[in-house]
């Protein structure tokens, strides 16, 4: 593949990144992005995150996720577990918009949209 082509491409893939961030979707089997915790507590937790009713709420936001039933349109692809220690990432949902955050530093900050 020529250069000319290659930066095409990444450039088509960082727009629809851009353009559609945020959405998530569930894994119950394979191979997924990150693996998750849902902490009962959000003392717990490494990201409080919001549950966005609509999909534009999300775009560009490690914080506020829409959940996708298609596999192909989701931007990260989840796996839930039971156990802390197996979790990549603790979330912790949160009721409202304004209380969704990083509450600590973590590796994946800027990289969940």
């Amino acid at each position: 593949m020529n250069k000319v082509a290659l930066i095409w491409l990444t450039m088509l893939m960082l727009m629809s990144s851009i353009c559609f961030a945020g959405t998530v979707y569930v894994m119950e089997s394979g191979k997924p992005d990150l693996v998750v915790w849902i902490a009962p507590y959000k003392s717990q937790a490494d990201l409080c995150v919001y549950v966005a009713p609509y999909r534009s709420e999300a775009r560009g936001k490690d914080e506020i996720w829409y959940f996708k039933k298609q596999k192909s349109s989701a931007d990260i692809k989840i796996k839930i577990t039971k156990y802390k220690s197996q979790a990549d990432l603790k979330i912790y949902y949160v009721k409202y918009k304004s209380q969704a955050g990083w509450r600590n530093s973590h590796p994946w900050i800027g990289r969940l949209h």
